[in-house]
């Protein structure tokens, strides 16, 4: 029976853990539905686990439940999209700052090699290696910094922000390609600058939210 129960749970964890790397990933957008027969096929599994995993994802506010057989990403909101800035600010920052005390010359070389596969693929218009390597380049920062559970609190944030993402690379007046402050984020790291650290993180969210922030208040003025 312990058997049994630890295998669903590790079925359950797995399930959770990919559901939420697409929603990092930004494989869906703000305001698309999940159906949760579909998600069961394409993992392997049945669907309780992903009903499982989507309850779990609803408690991080990163889905909603709409009925018993879809969730839904939640829809982009000038509010909601304000909250999530806030507190990344303010997490991503610390993480960098710690992180740049603790980078190895090696970390900073590979930092440095997935920066440049970021902005190889945004420059080509692949948009989805892009979005992984900005995952990797920021997530490997923040692992830097020791703190699992800070780099937890961030993973949670980015299921929510990742959506957002996907319409970020669908917008026509993006004019933040090849993200200038990660170059600044691996000069602090190379001259032990932890505020410099902290700084280039925290304008990389900010510069990146831009034309967000344009599309969110044109939408409310419409509105």
């Amino acid at each position: 029976m312990d058997v049994a129960k630890n295998n669903q749970w590790s079925l359950s964890s797995r399930t959770y853990n990919a559901l939420r790397e697409t929603l990092i990933l930004g494989s869906f957008a703000p305001g698309e539905r999940l159906l949760l027969d579909p998600i069961a096929h394409s993992l392997g599994t049945s669907i309780t686990p992903v009903r499982e995993a989507c309850i779990r994802l609803v408690g991080e506010q990163a889905l909603e439940f709409k009925s018993g057989r879809f969730a839904m990403v939640p829809e982009l909101t000038h509010s909601r999209y304000m909250q999530l800035r806030l507190i990344r600010l303010e997490l991503e920052g610390l993480a960098a700052e710690l992180a740049c005390g603790r980078a190895a010359q090696s970390d900073v070389d590979e930092l440095s090699s997935t920066h440049r596969a970021f902005v190889a693929a945004e420059r080509s218009g692949d948009f989805a290696e892009a979005k992984r390597c900005n995952r990797a380049f920021h997530f490997r920062v923040y692992r830097l910094s020791g703190m699992e559970m800070l780099v937890s609190q961030i993973e949670s944030l980015w299921a929510s922000m990742g959506p957002i993402l996907s319409l970020f690379y669908g917008m026509r007046d993006n004019d933040y390609i090849g993200a200038a402050e990660h170059d600044n984020l691996i000069t602090a790291f190379r001259r032990g600058d932890r505020s410099a650290a902290r700084e280039a993180i925290q304008q990389d969210i900010i510069r990146g939210g831009a034309p967000i922030l344009r599309y969110l208040n044109e939408k409310e003025a419409a509105a």
